[in-house]
């Protein structure tokens, strides 16, 4: 997922606002819905395509055009019934990716059930994580650990395939650390600095969070 993909974010609460805010910040244009009509005003100064509307009905979902976003965030944990068919509506119309707030384990189940391709708990992923995260193009996670340092997962690159870390030189030529190999479950910490990286390898790495676009 990248900046160049289309977003929609149900949903303006905290959670919602805070990824909805951090896509636009990072110049992406983001449509924004919520059911209540002072929330989108107090959204609207931040947030350029707000729309006051009931996700949950079909024609709703067409008139505002969500068959044509790459990816649907729907951060309405406390309704969950809500959000189940809004789950399922951006399904049948097509949406690629559809990632849904839940509040519990339950919840969780049942949302993967109806077609939710990821679902997050709030309190393990902040908003802006999860932004961060759709942002940055070939990375599985972003973690940030300070406001300068970040931990990051990301997939071998096709050029890495086939060359060992010492060839590669990353720490020179990226500015970062490899500290684990993630290989299917297996994460190895003891890294063999001569192995040779695989493709369905993930590199487990430290860096400094303004080297990140390097990376990307």
């Amino acid at each position: 997922m990248s900046i160049n993909k289309s977003y929609a974010v149900f949903g303006l609460g905290r959670y919602g606002l805070a990824v909805a805010k951090e896509l636009v910040n990072n110049g992406v244009e983001v449509l924004a819905v919520d059911s209540e009509e002072a929330i989108v005003n107090s959204a609207i100064a931040d947030i350029p395509f707000c729309k006051c509307a009931n996700v949950t009905d079909s024609e709703v979902i067409k008139q505002l055009g969500i068959a044509n976003m790459d990816v649907v965030i729907i951060a309405m944990a406390n309704n969950l019934e809500a959000s189940v068919m809004a789950v399922m509506l951006c399904k049948e119309v097509g949406v690629n990716t559809v990632i849904a707030k839940c509040a519990n384990e339950v919840h969780k189940k049942i949302l993967s059930k109806v077609g939710a391709d990821k679902v997050v708990f709030p309190e393990c992923e902040s908003g802006i994580r999860l932004a961060k995260n759709l942002l940055s193009s070939g990375f599985v996670d972003v973690i940030e650990l300070s406001n300068d340092v970040s931990l990051i997962e990301l997939e071998v690159k096709p050029e890495w395939v086939g060359k060992t870390l010492i060839e590669l030189n990353l720490r020179k030529k990226y500015s970062i650390n490899v500290i684990a190999i993630r290989q299917v479950n297996n994460l190895e910490i003891n890294i063999d600095p001569t192995i040779k990286l695989a493709k369905n390898m993930q590199l487990v790495v430290i860096t400094n969070t303004s080297k990140i676009s390097k990376l990307k």
